[in-house]
């Protein structure tokens, strides 16, 4: 007969004590909370269907590739800031934000406010006719971009923009060919989905590929070449490599290989664009060495294209040191993408450009029915106020690297962690079967870490092409003590999964 005794075990992290009842109960792990960090707010009460019987619907009613996280998919109906609840009125600490797309706080106050009052005002028109909130908001958006980057036509979501962008680029140059990276996620639609560089995100169409070639993605981690002098980052790889502070020959090597393609797989001097994220996002958070992405901008505009950045998951000053990722590289874009973040949840889009480029779809009529609406317009407005008068940018900077530092520590000290990378609040955590050779780990194992953290109450997201890597991108409105929260959990369940292995090991 099992005895499910429950006895206090004190965790320290950082020498700051975190409580956590556990059960004797073999080969579990606990399926209670840590002291979640204090929020005085009470539970929401829900009012809405069982859980089987949304769990019924969403089998019934939705198409059968909507998937959920976890094994026991969550029933979240309310948000505040930086918490999600349950149904069953459970808080969850949000590290992942919607998938990066929550960027100032679930239902921010002041968001809130700017769409209820649009929301009494005026709902849609379409740009057939002027409305002022598309025009303040554009006037708005465009002064956070440099040089001339002064043109803007919003779209609702980031494959949306990206399509577009791929199309702009294409009518400009005259040319056809367009470059992106393996591991790189641009989008789900027909169009850029010959873009995204992962197999599990792709559908046997004819013609997807059209055009497309996927460069050896520059990754100093997992890639042939790279190492611990490697990134522009507070966390470098405890790889080996024999680059020095000042020079990274892993960002030469990959160049070469780049140059390969120009030489040998497209019409000479003749590109329309190279898509970049300036961190890859889906693909894991994974960064390009110092100096690379400068040096293929040139590449591509000496052979008569256009570099597109992706700013649908690294803008808005996500990555701390600068408002847009692209900056963190050093290089003006021609086109830039964006979206997620820019409506804080809210349905809302953009593709940024100059004047020269933006001319070319006056070729014929193009047209987005809801994008720039009155609502959208309004979010987004609010959402770069709230960015500038909570000062979130500066927040991802100091909270980030304060994350990133501890996650340095706890890579250390679990060898289930193999690397930390990112910057600001655009992290990743890579989970390894065994360091030395850098072998992901299994999905089956990942998942057993990763369940403890939500049954702990903290959400990650999960990415990378082998699904390994634990994203965190929470919203930019998370404190120290959210962090160390976070950093307690991982420190944890690494700890109890070394343990939990370690058993079934010796059983073996």
């Amino acid at each position: 007969m099992l005895v499910n005794m429950r006895t206090l075990l004190a965790t320290t992290f950082r020498g700051k004590t975190i409580s956590r009842a556990l059960t004797t109960q073999p080969n579990t792990y606990p399926v209670e909370s840590p002291e979640l960090p204090k929020l005085h707010l009470a539970p929401p009460v829900y009012k809405g269907q069982t859980y089987d019987q949304i769990s019924n619907l969403r089998k019934q009613c939705l198409t059968p590739n909507v998937t959920s996280y976890y094994k026991k998919p969550l029933l979240i109906h309310k948000g505040n800031m930086q918490w999600l609840f349950d149904h069953e009125g459970k808080r969850y600490l949000d590290m992942f934000g919607g998938i990066v797309t929550v960027s100032v706080g679930h239902c921010h106050p002041k968001v809130n406010a700017a769409l209820e009052e649009q929301l009494r005002t005026l709902w849609h028109t379409t740009n057939i006719y002027m409305h002022p909130k598309i025009h303040e908001y554009a006037e708005k958006l465009v002064a956070k971009l440099p040089g001339d980057l002064k043109n803007v036509y919003f779209v609702n979501s980031g494959s949306e923009a990206n399509d577009l962008a791929m199309m702009m680029a294409r009518l400009y140059t005259g040319n056809n060919d367009i470059i992106s990276f393996r591991n790189a996620y641009h989008g789900a639609s027909p169009y850029t989905m010959g873009l995204t560089a992962h197999s599990t995100w792709r559908y046997p169409l004819s013609g997807v590929n059209s055009g497309i070639h996927h460069a050896m993605n520059p990754d100093p981690y997992t890639g042939i070449w790279g190492g611990k002098h490697c990134r522009d980052s507070p966390v470098q790889t405890t790889r080996s490599c024999d680059c020095s502070d000042g020079e990274c020959n892993a960002s030469a090597m990959y160049y070469d290989q780049l140059e390969q393609i120009f030489k040998y797989s497209l019409p000479r001097g003749k590109v329309a664009a190279m898509f970049a994220e300036s961190i890859q996002g889906v693909g894991g958070s994974v960064q390009y060495p110092k100096g690379y992405i400068q040096r293929a901008v040139e590449l591509v505009r000496t052979n008569g294209g256009l570099f597109v950045a992706d700013e649908v998951q690294s803008g808005f000053g996500r990555t701390g040191e600068h408002f847009w990722g692209f900056e963190g590289h050093d290089v003006l874009p021609d086109i830039v993408t964006m979206a997620k973040g820019i409506g804080n949840g809210f349905p809302l889009g953009a593709v940024v450009t100059s004047r020269k480029v933006a001319e070319v779809l006056s070729q014929a009529l193009h047209f987005n029915t809801f994008g720039g609406n009155p609502l959208a317009s309004a979010v987004g407005m609010a959402v770069l106020d709230v960015i500038d008068e909570e000062e979130l940018q500066k927040n991802s900077l100091e909270v980030g690297t304060y994350m990133l530092k501890g996650l340095e520590q706890l890579r250390d000290k679990h060898d289930v962690i193999g690397d930390v990378r990112g910057k600001g609040l655009m992290i990743g955590v890579e989970l390894v079967a065994d360091k030395e050779s850098r072998k992901h780990l299994s999905a089956p194992h990942f998942v057993d870490i990763w369940e403890m953290c939500k049954d702990m109450g903290v959400l990650f997201g999960r990415g990378g092409l082998n699904a390994n890597v634990l994203r965190i991108k929470p919203p930019m409105c998370i404190n120290r003590t959210d962090a160390d929260y976070a950093l307690a959990v991982i420190d944890y369940c690494s700890e109890q999964y070394i343990k939990k292995r370690k058993r079934g090991c010796r059983r073996a």
